[in-house]
Order: C-alpha cells, then sequence, then structure tokens
C-alpha cells in the first residue's frame, strides 16, 4: 500500500459551531500532514440562514452585502486558524453549497474535504438536503465528515 499523502485539504466552513469544530479535525490534519489548509464558505442564495436574524432569511439584502459580510467573516477565521497553522487560506464563493464545495476542490487539487454535519432529519433534512451528504457521493477526492459532540442522533 502506497503512503498517503495530503498536499492540499479543503474545509467547508459555514461560520456556525459545527463548522468551527470541524475546522480543529482540518487543522490538525493539516499540521500533522504539513499540508496547506483552504478554507471555503458558500454564500447560498436564496436561503442567506447564516447572514440573517434568527435564521429567518431576509430576500431585500443585496447579494453583493451578503458576500461582503462572508468575507469579512472568513477574515476572523482565517486570522484564528493562521495562529494554529500559517498555511491556510480562505475563499468566498456564491452558489449552491454541495456544487461549489465540489468544485473549489477540484480547482485546488485537494486531497482530502472535511465538512460539519448539522444533523437535519426528517422534514428538515429532506426540504433542505444534506451539503455533507452530497460532498460525500460526489466528491473527487475522500471526505470527512464530522459531527459535533452535542449533536444527539433522532430517529426520523
Amino acid at each position: 500500500m502506497d503512503d498517503i499523502r495530503m498536499e492540499r485539504i479543503v474545509c467547508a466552513v459555514d461560520f456556525s459551531k459545527h463548522s468551527d469544530y470541524a475546522l480543529g479535525y482540518a487543522i490538525a490534519l493539516a499540521k500533522t500532514f504539513g499540508a496547506e489548509l483552504k478554507l471555503l464558505h458558500v454564500v447560498e442564495l436564496p436561503f442567506l440562514p447564516a447572514y440573517s436574524m434568527a435564521g429567518v432569511p431576509d430576500l431585500s439584502i443585496p447579494v453583493s452585502q451578503v458576500e461582503a459580510a462572508a468575507r469579512k467573516q472568513m477574515e476572523e477565521v482565517l486570522e484564528r486558524c493562521r495562529r494554529k497553522w500559517g498555511k491556510t487560506e480562505g475563499e468566498v464563493r456564491t452558489g449552491a453549497p454541495f456544487i461549489e464545495i465540489i468544485s473549489y476542490a477540484k480547482d485546488v487539487a485537494a486531497d482530502l474535504i472535511v465538512v460539519s454535519t448539522h444533523g437535519r432529519t426528517g422534514l428538515r433534512h429532506m426540504l433542505i438536503g444534506s451539503v455533507a451528504e452530497k460532498v460525500v457521493r460526489k466528491a473527487p477526492c475522500p471526505v470527512l465528515s464530522i459531527k459535533h459532540p452535542e449533536h444527539k442522533f433522532e430517529m426520523p
């Protein structure tokens, strides 16, 4: 068996506690392998839940304003990450999260994608879908999905 080499790790971030927890794994793996860490945030249209009050989308906000807010949040995350691992870069894209994550992984020739799971079940899972699940199914490289320790399994 060949040695596993990781030169580039992509970590999808959505600025949630779930995402921050997964980012810890991505940083640890990047340090272990000496890999570049590439953070990606996707501004999702039309829902934009990460930028709205109480998770309710505000569709009156211009997309450019949402993208600017996402870039600002990304800079804050990058600053924290670079204190732990200097070989970290970040990008913000707009579109369908799973498509953009897969596309970005291809663009940077990622060896691994790290994503968090949010634990949606039932109707919310059917309506919103699972970004992590779609990435696992379609990714061009291995995917590590990280479950936050507070996430409790719920029977559908």
